[in-house]
């Protein structure tokens, strides 16, 4: 695997990936329309992150198969043929994430509750920003490798403490990377149903 700043051309495959990222390792997290609804108006590409380099995509080794695209995202999949991260015909791309110098705590393009706002490095801590890993690589150190790159760019920007809003079903992983919860969160979703986060913080 080898780990690299994303970039515009990789923006349907990541797509494609967070889609298959969600609904495959966040079902016994959250419902259905949970889910729906967070797909529809909350997670999604941030394209600010890879505009700013500050985010990461992993890439499986040439020969490694992901395996086909679940059901409902074929039609992404083969859009994201286009991007550069391509491997024997599929997306390369298995994992995703970053690091922001704005205020948004989370939420992609499509998400009404972003605040653009730089952030004060002697005083804000940076945020931490939509990790997706693919079903079938999920738990072989890749959430960690995206993590210690984001970590290592934002202590190298000057700021001492990180902050995100964690999924519950990424909870466990990140308190096992030292962070601790400040408090429990309810995302309004454009279905009627809310999103539970929890926002978490660390010093660096």
């Amino acid at each position: 695997m080898r780990i690299r700043r994303a970039v515009s051309d990789d923006v349907p495959a990541l797509r494609v990936l967070i889609e298959m990222s969600v609904r495959g390792l966040q079902a016994t997290d959250y419902t259905p329309p949970q889910i729906e609804g967070a797909l529809a108006s909350v997670y999604g590409v941030d394209s600010r992150l890879i505009a700013d380099g500050t985010y990461f995509a992993v890439e499986r080794a040439p020969g490694e198969t992901v395996g086909p695209p679940r059901e409902g995202v074929q039609g992404e999949a083969r859009e994201a043929e286009q991007g550069t991260g391509r491997v024997d015909g599929e997306s390369a791309i298995i994992g995703c994430g970053g690091w922001s110098r704005w205020r948004t705590l989370f939420g992609g393009d499509h998400f009404g509750g972003r605040e653009d706002v730089v952030l004060d490095p002697h005083h804000d801590a940076a945020k931490i920003r939509a990790f997706f890993v693919h079903p079938a690589w999920a738990r072989r150190g890749i959430g960690r490798m995206i993590l210690d790159a984001c970590e290592r760019a934002a202590r190298e920007a000057g700021y001492s403490a990180l902050e995100m809003g964690a999924t519950l079903t990424g909870v466990p992983f990140y308190q096992a990377m030292g962070y601790t919860t400040v408090e429990a969160l309810e995302v309004p979703l454009a279905n009627g149903a809310s999103l539970p986060i929890v926002r978490m913080r660390k010093r660096c």
